[in-house]
């Protein structure tokens, strides 16, 4: 799959326009930010692939870099659910061919739509068609819409389609709703939405060692991603790979991870910690190797209760026992 970015760098030479062009094959374009790329998104990603294999093209994402809230109202920009590294394996793991990271500054804010379309889609991208959400819209103050797409790529010789919100009970499949059930703990539920598990990756770190001397050794993540669940206990899978390589196979392991502050002990309430005790025994290939450093992504299948402040080490680790129960019962109803 090939990243190509816009602004171009400066090195390559002609106009704003065509400097730095991907020169892909009759680009078809999904168009939007993508955040999860949830099964409405999906429906865009499908799309786009068949009619880029339709008509001999090739099948392409573009999305923005920062997310345009954190320029336009930072203050009011949402947590992301995936980091754009997450992103772009999720594109490729879709089959998309091409993706176009388009850099989103406070000067673009303020281009009208006519400018965006013309520079971006029809000028550098040289886009055969686009496909968006039906409420996508685009242009300094949100001013451009679907109608306003759809003439403009008549003007510069693309074809503009919507595809209509993916509906889910009796609500619309959205970004916005995703965060506020991963945010309310409601992990299993936001699964419903993404079409999978919700998942965090990062780096596991030396923590204080508490776990390992109460009897349930627990890997400690260090994560770059933004929306963490609300605290609590939950029945997670840890992706790790067994022998320690960089790039090697990874093995989903079924683990109990506890988001919180360690109120037993005393903990900072301010500075969240996510502990994973990893279920080895359910998996015969056991990691031999050390694992901190390792890195590790934890998918969120259910929360089983909040966190707790308990009287004692002796408590706790009771409970303990209760949640590892409670969680391998789950994995005995649930699938990745």
């Amino acid at each position: 799959m090939q990243v190509a970015r816009f602004p171009p760098s400066p090195d390559s030479g002609g106009s704003e326009k065509s400097a730095g062009s991907p020169r892909w094959p009759q680009p078809v374009v999904a168009l939007g930010n993508f955040d999860g790329l949830h099964r409405g998104h999906m429906k865009i990603i499908d799309r786009v692939r068949r009619r880029a294999a339709e008509r001999g093209g090739t099948a392409v994402a573009m999305t923005f870099d920062p997310h345009p809230p954190r320029v336009v109202r930072p203050d009011k920009a949402p947590a992301l659910i995936m980091t754009l590294e997450q992103k772009l394996e999720a594109f490729e793991r879709a089959g998309m061919q091409g993706v176009a990271i388009v850099a989103f500054t406070r000067e673009m804010s303020l281009w009208p739509p006519e400018r965006f379309v013309e520079t971006v889609l029809a000028g550098w991208l040289r886009a055969s068609e686009v496909w968006t959400g039906a409420n996508f819209l685009f242009g300094h103050d949100r001013a451009g819409n679907f109608s306003l797409l759809r003439m403009l790529g008549e003007q510069h010789d693309f074809r503009a389609e919507k595809i209509d919100p993916v509906r889910y009970k009796d609500f619309v499949v959205s970004s916005t709703r995703i965060r506020r059930l991963i945010t309310e703990g409601r992990v299993d539920e936001a699964a419903a939405l993404l079409g999978h598990h919700y998942f965090i990756d990062g780096v596991i770190v030396a923590g204080d060692g508490r776990g390992r001397q109460i009897g349930f050794p627990t890997a400690n993540l260090r994560t770059s991603n933004e929306l963490l669940p609300e605290r609590g206990v939950y029945a997670t899978y840890a992706l790790l790979t067994p022998d320690g390589r960089t790039g090697g196979e990874r093995i989903a392991y079924p683990a109990v991870t506890n988001i919180g502050v360690r109120p037993t002990f005393g903990g900072d309430s301010t500075t969240v910690h996510i502990e994973t005790h990893v279920l080895f025994d359910a998996e015969p290939r056991t990691p031999n190797v050390d694992l901190y450093g390792q890195g590790m992504r934890l998918l969120f299948v259910q929360r089983i209760r909040e966190e707790q402040t308990f009287d004692g080490v002796e408590a706790l680790t009771a409970r303990i026992r209760v949640d590892i129960d409670e969680a391998r019962a789950l994995f005995g109803q649930v699938s990745l």
